[in-house]
């Protein structure tokens, strides 16, 4: 066959390959966007599953900070290595101990700082809780005025100041802490309500109203705290709802 031949065949054969694919493409595509709108329909569902399979795994109460027992997400953890970076705080309040891992963890990320103190507050006394030059361990109830006084009284004088509640779940403890504690914030930083996702959100369905149905009733009352989603961008956490910061 001559090469004029040839070339007469393919110029005839070539529009028929750009309407198959055209043809195939059209096919693809309503099914592309449909996994798509499946996707985003779902994603709410796919996460809080996720969420259950991970909590209920107890995995968490097997995560570590050089050897201690930290007893939280580490996606949370890194969320908190993103907010100290980006806030430096001179003073960080813990409501509740434990055995100490999260404190050494804000303690090493304030050692790469330069910058940075924390008071743990817990009414069990552990003795073998590590011990930094950052960490000042205080032993009684986060809400009992001798403990409040002396929490003011570290406080004084610092610029900037985190607070995490992370002691008694119950929604009227929790809701007492945040009407007390929300003060020594300071304008920009965090008040963060730990394990907001018990009580069906989405864990733990039988445990009562507990850290998400206080933080509801504090927001109604305090209009100088937002929820800051933002800090919920790995979809796996336990605080859901639970970062709050201060706009004013």
């Amino acid at each position: 066959m001559s090469e004029d031949a040839l070339s007469n065949i393919n110029e005839r054969i070539q529009p028929l390959n750009e309407n198959i694919k055209v043809k195939k493409a059209k096919k693809i595509l309503p099914s592309i966007k449909d996994r798509i709108q499946l996707s985003n329909k779902n994603t709410k569902t796919i996460v809080n599953e996720f969420n259950k399979i991970y909590y209920d795994s107890k995995v968490w109460t097997r995560t570590y900070w050089f050897g201690v027992p930290i007893l939280k997400c580490p996606t949370d953890l890194w969320v908190y290595q993103e907010i100290l970076f980006e806030q430096k705080p001179d003073l960080i309040i813990e409501c509740g101990t434990a055995n100490g891992g999260s404190a050494l963890f804000f303690a090493s990320l304030f050692d790469l700082i330069g910058n940075g103190e924390i008071v743990t507050i817990d009414i069990e006394d552990k003795r073998d809780r590590p011990q930094h030059k950052r960490i000042k361990y205080l032993l009684g109830s986060t809400t009992s005025e001798c403990i409040l006084s002396e929490v003011t009284a570290l406080a004084k004088n610092k610029k900037k100041i985190l607070v995490i509640l992370d002691s008694d779940h119950s929604k009227e403890h929790v809701l007492n802490e945040l009407r007390l504690y929300n003060s020594f914030v300071t304008k920009g930083s965090y008040l963060v309500v730990e394990d907001t996702n018990i009580n069906g959100h989405p864990v733990c369905l039988d445990f009562g109203a507990g850290p998400m149905e206080a933080v509801d009733e504090f927001l109604k009352e305090h209009r100088d705290f937002i929820v800051d989603t933002s800090k919920e961008k790995f979809f796996v956490t336990f605080n859901p709802s639970g970062y709050l910061k201060k706009i004013t």
